[in-house]
């Protein structure tokens, strides 16, 4: 049975949307549109009407060449939004047996344990380690035998007001949202392979006004970051170094945008606010100007990269992707600035289907959102509706009780045996209390007796 997906990447300089046919395991890209971005300014909605304005003619782009109308939409969120933290859970096993509704408890235990503010919405509760018993590292809990069960959770959340914010701008579009996806971890689905997430790896989606960061080790995510910078502050320091309009900067990034080693030609550009007058200018200074921004920038990153204190677990090295990846030499940079890791330019998974350029390292989120919605998302998860994510299956909350009653009890035990021993003390309690409540009964019922014979 054939199903349409749609993936629509809220970017800091562009909108796209894509609509995808799943048919079994194959994913084939059916129509795609590309729209300014308004309304937004480094990755946050600004102004809900001009953002819906783009989100809606990226859709109809996607639309008219497809010529399907997907129910519900994948949308990414900026990490400019979010805040994330890492929980731990742990339950006991009744039945001795772990099931999907053990595994949904111990991480409703730990988002239970995380104490998340009010104002806040979890989009995201990524188990990366499992422990069943004593035996650490468990893969997948799934059917194996325990009395105890306990994870380590990566949670992200959002402001509840930029949430309702994305929606409200996506629902102006006449498009209805199945899911909130974190745009970081859109692009490591996009670009990481098998062994990436088995040797641990840094994903950078280096993008027109931001930077996404996630750190990827053993089954999940455990760390995100989020730099308001991108691209177009490169574009912005040409212009303003060179006295010309930001158009004529822009080209002069494409074209020229090289970080290997300086040279010494001369261009001819316009001045700004005189469009027949120009000058010329060394390719030298070009250099330095873009140099300088993309260092700092890279900088600041390996900082992040550092403060995570997992620098040491990516044995698969940084993996960058986006827009900014297109400047020749930044991989060299790159890697001297992360003390010389491994580190490539990434592009996304390729999807059969129409002729695209979704293989472009700009595409890496909304590859990643079609790739999300065709189930390949991390083993486990609760996403942005509340629901545990299993492999490529869904279990809605109405069917995968949330037992919040029990979460706040197994939080607050330290182990099983003494519930146990509270319980059977309990039990104690009440027995002899109605051994005590039918003595009295039969006792009353003799005096009664007694005084009606009397009189």
């Amino acid at each position: 049975m054939s199903k349409a997906i749609l993936a629509i990447d809220i970017g800091s300089t562009k909108v796209c949307a894509v609509i995808a046919q799943k048919n079994g395991e194959k994913l084939a890209v059916a129509g795609t549109g590309v729209a300014k971005a308004q309304g937004l300014k480094k990755g946050v909605i600004t102004n809900i009407d001009m953002a819906s304005r783009a989100i809606k003619e990226a859709y109809e782009n996607a639309k008219r060449v497809a010529g399907t109308t997907p129910g519900k939409a994948i949308v990414s969120i900026s990490g400019a939004y979010v805040k994330s933290t890492n929980s731990n859970g742990i339950v006991n096993i009744p039945n001795k047996e772990i099931s999907l509704d053990e595994i949904n408890r111990v991480m409703q235990t730990a988002i239970y344990n995380a104490n998340i503010p009010h104002e806040y919405e979890i989009i995201h509760a990524l188990p990366y380690k499992f422990k069943v018993d004593d035996q650490d590292f468990i893969e997948d809990p799934l059917g194996m035998n325990a009395s105890r069960l306990e994870a380590d959770v990566h949670i992200i959340a959002a402001p509840k007001s930029s949430l309702f914010n994305i929606r409200k701008a996506v629902r102006q579009a006449g498009i209805d949202i199945a899911n909130v996806v974190l745009t970081g971890y859109a692009s490591a689905i996009a670009t990481l392979t098998p062994e990436d997430k088995e040797l641990g790896a840094c994903v950078i989606d280096l993008g027109g006004s931001t930077c996404n960061l996630v750190i990827h080790e053993g089954n999940s995510i455990v760390y995100n970051d989020f730099l308001a910078v991108g691209s177009m502050h490169i574009t912005n320091d040409l212009s303003m170094a060179l006295h010309t309009p930001l158009s004529t900067a822009e080209e002069i990034k494409i074209f020229y945008g090289d970080l290997k080693e300086p040279r010494s030609d001369y261009i001819e550009i316009p001045i700004i606010g005189d469009d027949e007058e120009t000058h010329q200018v060394s390719l030298e200074i070009v250099y330095n100007v873009i140099h300088a921004r993309v260092e700092e920038t890279l900088m600041i990153l390996a900082q992040s990269i550092e403060k995570s204190g997992l620098k040491d677990q990516i044995g698969a090295g940084v993996i960058l992707t986006g827009g900014m990846t297109k400047l020749g030499g930044i991989r060299e940079l790159a890697s001297v600035i992360f003390d010389n890791s491994p580190v490539r330019i990434a592009k996304p998974k390729p999807l059969a289907g129409i002729e695209n350029d979704l293989s472009d390292p700009s595409f890496s989120t909304v590859v990643g959102l079609l790739l999300y919605g065709a189930g390949e998302h991390t083993m486990y998860e609760i996403d942005s509706n509340k629901n545990l994510r299993y492999k490529s299956e869904e279990f809605f909350s109405d069917t995968m009780p949330k037992h919040e009653e029990s979460v706040a009890e197994e939080a607050t035990s330290n182990n099983a045996f003494e519930l146990e021993e509270n319980s059977l003390d309990e039990l104690s309690n009440t027995l002899q209390f109605e051994e005590k409540k039918s003595s009295f009964k039969e006792s009353l019922t003799k005096f009664t007796r007694w005084l009606t014979q009397l009189f």
